[in-house]
């Protein structure tokens, strides 16, 4: 267990690094507040933000201003992270449910691990918006989704429309609304959130809010998760459908994009609950690479995909599947404090393939949870937090826990160290973008720096 933990002389200095960094904020003063719901940055800071009309200008979470005339704009905004991983904690082998052994690919390296470059802004009429950018998932160099170039057109009506289209995230949990990069984790979700969700495709979308604190999402799209996928692989009956329901019921809203914690630091108790529900038919060759980022696959919960050649049997092959996924989850916020919870129900069947009359079942239903508490000790520099997740399968009870650390040494969110313990027992997701593998159980121990400008 020993090779999963960082030296000491290296923590050490890491930390008395970052509270070098808090002196020489408390100094300077804080760079964000939330006041009413809306971000407000102060002027007397070195990262201000600057509303004159001119080249050049910033604003922390919106990026540079390199354009800004009469019939447009554009801000160039990067998120991008150098990540230490040490998985020598984890067990070399992984046995499945079907009795089948894999060998675990346990990793110690450091990674450029992602970097998105967004260049967004109006066009014509301000109510008309673009988002485009480049986005790289180093850990897979070679590979097919190593870089994606993407984005996506939208028309604000009112606050009560908003249309858009492109390559988008189905709503199908908080996770995949919006909210990155705005997480107490950094760029990874606790498994079962992993495991259920719904990821990028393709579409038309739509939002807006019902009444004040009342807000809804709905896609329709390709498939499940695009990324990886081209037109030809596509089946022809644009199944794919992800709608949420959002409440903020006492403030009205829960920080930046429904963000996980509370660096806003709220005076008043913010809560959330929210429902969601996805529909999606799926076959074998619609499916991504297992290993492309951000990318998901239908898989059971021993991590076995479920387009398996001969999973369940010599000859027996599922090639259509039709997957069904609700979510609920519920959130409070106070005096930079956060409690998250969320539950997942999953539902596969219609299946078509080789030889299911010996499959034995018509249907196939997993549930799951998760629960994710956080506290900011040194309002918007030190925070610490707590993580656990179940799933509940015909094929396992995959779970995993974990803690870590936020330091924000400039007092905003424009950059993060992030230091986390995971402990895993036989995950049934995973990847090269992310800290764990399919099949992981044991420890592992990543420590990331991120800059999100």
């Amino acid at each position: 267990m020993k090779k999963a933990i960082l030296p000491i002389s290296f923590l050490t200095t890491l930390m008395l690094f970052c509270f070098q960094f808090y002196a020489n904020a408390q100094s300077v003063g804080n760079t964000s507040g939330f006041h009413s719901g809306k971000l407000n940055f102060s002027k007397s800071t070195e990262v201000s933000s600057d509303t004159s009309r001119s080249f050049g200008t910033y604003t922390p979470g919106a990026g540079f201003t390199v354009a800004d005339t009469k019939m447009g704009s554009m801000n160039i905004r990067i998120f991008s992270y150098i990540r230490y991983l040490n998985q020598k904690g984890l067990e070399a082998e992984y046995v499945d449910s079907f009795g089948d052994t894999a060998t675990v690919k346990r990793r110690n390296d450091i990674q450029l691990n992602k970097v998105t470059i967004n260049f967004q802004g109006w066009l014509l009429d301000e109510k008309f918006r673009y988002l485009f950018y480049a986005w790289t998932n180093n850990t897979a160099q070679g590979q097919v989704s190593q870089v994606v170039i993407a984005g996506s057109l939208s028309y604000k009506f009112n606050d009560y429309i908003k249309l858009s289209g492109g390559v988008g995230s189905l709503p199908g949990t908080r996770s995949t609304e919006g909210t990155f990069p705005f997480w107490v984790v950094n760029d990874n979700r606790l498994i079962a959130d992993e495991f259920f969700r719904p990821s990028y495709t393709m579409g038309f979308w739509i939002d807006g809010m019902i009444a004040k604190g009342l807000m809804y999402q709905g896609m329709i799209g390709n498939n499940l998760s695009q990324l990886g996928i081209d037109a030809g692989q596509l089946d022809d009956d644009l199944s794919t459908v992800s709608v949420a329901l959002k409440w903020f019921p006492t403030t009205g809203e829960f920080g930046r994009n429904s963000s996980y914690g509370d660096f806003e630091n709220h005076q008043k108790v913010a809560t959330r609950l929210a429902g969601h529900f996805t529909i999606s038919n799926e076959d074998r060759q619609s499916q991504p690479n297992s290993d492309a980022f951000d990318n998901t696959q239908i898989r059971l919960s021993d991590g076995s995909v479920i387009f398996k050649p001969g999973l369940f049997g010599p000859g027996v092959n599922i090639k259509k599947v039709q997957y069904r996924m609700t979510n609920f989850d519920i959130g409070m916020k106070y005096k930079g404090f956060s409690l998250d919870a969320g539950y997942f129900y999953r539902w596969l069947d219609k299946f078509g393939g080789d030889n299911l009359g010996s499959l034995g079942f018509t249907e196939l239903t997993d549930d799951g949870f998760l629960l994710l508490s956080s506290y900011m000790v040194v309002p918007q520099f030190f925070q610490i937090y707590g993580g656990y997740s179940k799933i509940f399968g015909n094929y396992g009870n995959p779970w995993g826990a974990r803690g870590g650390i936020n330091i924000h040494p400039w007092k905003d969110e424009v950059a993060r160290i992030n230091l986390e313990y995971l402990y895993l027992d036989k995950s049934p997701v995973g990847g090269l973008s992310l800290p764990y593998p399919v099949g992981a159980k044991g420890s592992i121990v990543h420590l990331d720096f991120l800059v999100n400008f």
